[in-house]
């Protein structure tokens, strides 16, 4: 595994294992899912969905974190996004690894989004929309999908295409047809046909 991925899924462990002590249901997201699969040392996007419970997500996760010398947590309220940033010190000698300059010091932030479930993924994160890779739960495949098909449709990022496409072609054999918008799938393999032929395929595996 890259030592950027490696960072990364170390930073998303310390948040997982303070929600998990204060039992709040959560899953990451974005590229980061691809990143993680793929060993790629570029990843631009992580995000963690959460689940609401007696007070919003937003909530839940400032007081999961409140105290821990690792993260901060900054919210605007205008844009109504909230992000966790996990500070951690790295030696001197991996520091040649970053491109950009390094803090004095040697820390290095990674800034995660928290986003509440229902309106991003879905409701519920349990065992059947979550799956557990690298020790922490990420979205399933299908739900991954599901929700990248849809933000793909709002916005036309080429980065939630390019997720598209790697899961589709990749492992199209493990997602499940009936959590997939099927219009927004044949729109977007009209417009990369480069997973056309595994859309095909799992509309034949389901009969379709």
């Amino acid at each position: 595994m890259s030592s950027e991925t490696r960072r990364l899924l170390d930073a998303a462990t310390a948040l997982s294992q303070l929600l998990r002590t204060h039992s709040i249901p959560h899953a990451f997201h974005g590229t980061f899912l691809t990143a993680v699969m793929s060993d790629s040392p570029r990843c631009d996007e992580i995000v963690c969905i959460v689940e609401g419970g007696p007070t919003h997500p937003f909530r839940r996760v400032r007081q999961a974190v409140a105290g821990s010398e690792h993260f901060t947590t900054t919210h605007s309220p205008w844009s109504n996004r909230l992000h966790a940033t996990y500070r951690r010190l790295i030696p001197a000698i991996e520091a040649s690894a970053f491109l950009a300059p390094v803090h004095p010091r040697w820390y290095i932030d990674f800034q995660i989004e928290i986003l509440p479930a229902g309106e991003h993924g879905p409701r519920r994160l349990d065992s059947s929309t979550t799956m557990n890779l690298k020790g922490i739960p990420f979205l399933t495949l299908s739900e991954f999908v599901r929700d990248k098909i849809k933000a793909w449709t709002i916005r036309g990022s080429e980065r939630d295409a390019n997720d598209i496409i790697y899961t589709l072609c990749r492992y199209w054999n493990r997602l499940d047809i009936n959590r997939v918008p099927e219009h927004d799938m044949n729109h977007f393999v009209t417009c990369h046909r480069a997973a056309a032929l595994s859309w095909a395929a799992l509309k034949r595996k389901y009969g379709m």
